[in-house]
């Protein structure tokens, strides 16, 4: 059985495990609280970062980009129109800059800024940079939001889904990391109507019930988190 390193608030640990569930794809799971910096975690990649899948063969395949095209070389070309890559190439390329956006822009302005702030710091040693969050990159992270959901907004009036016609990795890329935010009560709803429709329909989906159920350690969601019509 294929074992999936992650962690709940991990954006990029999300995507793996919303394509998996997309694509009926199993596998073990296993927390891992990167700050630790484990002997046996920095061997399978010297890096440090999640997700990393250890597939049945042993083989380590280190980080979303990557773990994503695997899932759809291997197994994406039997699914047809359940396939999250577009068969056209300009199409395959506009997700894949989405899942960039995403999990690289996104998770430099906002998503990696506030977790490590609200989530990692309490729960690390002062002397390996814990303690309380940083008020000022606070500020600058959920300035950064209001941004980026303007542009998923845009995105998600002016398209069926995010990248084109149909469901594919941008959309799960985009809804992983709009969940840890969501996780944390960071999203105000009331001024990205657009962007909540497209949530409240990938949030609707079966391949979600898993991250709904998510708690981080020592943080319980807010209210409105599982709530498929919040």
């Amino acid at each position: 059985m294929p074992v999936l390193y992650h962690h709940p608030a991990s954006a990029a640990s999300r995507f793996i495990r919303l394509c998996f569930a997309e694509m009926d794809f199993e596998a073990d799971m296993i927390e891992e609280r990167t700050w630790e910096k484990r002997a046996e975690f920095l061997r399978l990649n010297p890096a440090g970062h999640l997700p990393v899948c250890v597939a049945a063969n042993g083989q380590a395949l280190c980080g979303p980009h990557v773990i994503a095209e695997y899932l759809d070389e291997s197994f994406g070309v039997f699914k047809r129109d359940r396939r999250l890559l577009a068969e056209d190439p300009y199409k395959r390329a506009e997700t894949r800059r989405l899942i960039e956006w995403f999990l690289i822009k996104f998770e430099h302005d906002v998503t990696t800024p506030l977790t490590r702030e609200r989530v990692i710091k309490p729960q690390m040693r002062s002397d390996d940079g814990g303690g309380a969050p940083d008020s000022k990159v606070l500020r600058t992270a959920r300035a950064n939001i209001r941004q980026h959901l303007k542009y998923l907004s845009w995105l998600a009036g002016s398209r069926p889904w995010l990248a084109g016609d149909r469901l594919s990795y941008a959309d799960l890329a985009a809804a992983a990391a709009i969940s840890v935010l969501d996780y944390l009560g960071e999203v105000d709803w009331k001024d990205s109507p657009q962007a909540k429709d497209w949530y409240q329909r990938v949030k609707s989906r079966p391949s979600f019930r898993p991250l709904l159920s998510d708690r981080i350690r020592n943080m319980p969601p807010v209210a409105h988190y599982a709530d498929l019509d919040f």
